[in-house]
């Protein structure tokens, strides 16, 4: 079966059955095509609590369909590859973080939204890289443990220097593996280029770009400015992707290390073989997990408004 047959097949069984299919930015074309919904983890959770269907097949990894069964925990929840899990969400873990705050008592707990459900049930409030900044500054207190990633807690704290910002040794591998060297070579390659960065690069990296900003920040960007060539520090697809989208501007990555491989396990196979009954994982939370990893998303919601 070819890739226009079986997207075919994967809509009307989706009709068929009455599943809304999510995708991150970070899937493959073949799989965004199909999709109800695409964009970052947090408006895929918040599109699928808005959606009628009762059961939502996420295109992405562990941590993004946990967040969608947090915000819906009605409805069902398939994770579409069960191997897709997520390098920096399962850096730490409840137990970890328990010991750390007995270290910094007074400290508010803030989890970046890549982190599993047990882990956001011993924090205080969730962000997201485009809502991090606004919600560090929302906060009342000046002392914050900002966990899993120092680089974009490093990005927060430049950001927000009244704030008193303890960070832990963590981070996203993918983007962190990003050089100064890597970004002189692309610079001089593509010199008028503007570079687009996610900020869970390291700092050095962040401090060459012309514009920091979240998965949909960057796309947002690239799609409004009136500048014609862009180079993209993030995973390689959203340069695909925004290639389709934008025909009329040229999109350069920044480096072939920008690869996802837990991003790219899924595949329009997996998703078919979802929608037909023999594939795919359905996520199950405890009420206690439920609650608690929902008291620290709602409290973002709150801060973030």
């Amino acid at each position: 079966m070819n890739v226009a047959r079986l997207q075919q097949e994967i809509l009307r069984l989706k009709k068929e059955k009455d599943v809304c299919v999510l995708a991150h930015s970070y899937q493959a074309r073949e799989i965004c095509e199909i999709a109800d919904f695409t964009g970052d983890s947090y408006k895929l959770s918040v599109d699928a609590s808005k959606a009628q269907n009762k059961t939502i097949l996420m295109c992405g990894v562990r941590f993004m369909a946990e967040t969608c069964k947090i915000l819906s925990p009605e409805k069902t929840v398939i994770l579409a590859q069960p191997f897709a899990g997520c390098a920096m969400a399962d850096q730490m873990d409840k137990q970890l973080i328990s010991q750390v705050k007995n270290q910094f008592p007074g400290y508010t707990v803030v989890a970046y939204i890549n982190t599993t459900a047990s882990l956001k049930t011993v924090c205080d409030v969730c962000v997201t890289s485009s809502s991090a900044v606004k919600i560090v500054n929302n906060i009342k207190n000046k002392d914050i443990l900002f966990i899993p990633d120092c680089n974009l807690g490093a990005y927060v704290a430049a950001q927000c220097p009244d704030k008193n910002i303890k960070l832990l040794n963590g981070g996203c591998p993918i983007h962190a593996c990003v050089s100064v060297d890597d970004v002189k070579k692309a610079k001089a390659a593509y010199p008028g280029a503007q570079l687009l960065v996610h900020p869970e690069c390291v700092p050095e990296v962040c401090a060459m770009a012309d514009y920091i900003g979240s998965t949909s920040g960057i796309m947002d960007y690239a799609v409004k400015s009136g500048h014609r060539e862009f180079i993209i520090g993030t995973e390689i697809s959203i340069a695909e992707h925004l290639q389709y989208m934008c025909p009329d501007k040229d999109f350069h990555i920044l480096s072939l290390k920008l690869i996802c491989p837990n991003m790219k396990a899924t595949t329009l196979v997996d998703v078919y073989n979802c929608l037909n009954g023999s594939g795919g994982e359905e996520i199950i939370l405890d009420e206690e997990t439920l609650g608690g990893a929902r008291r620290c998303i709602d409290e973002m919601i709150r801060l973030g408004d």
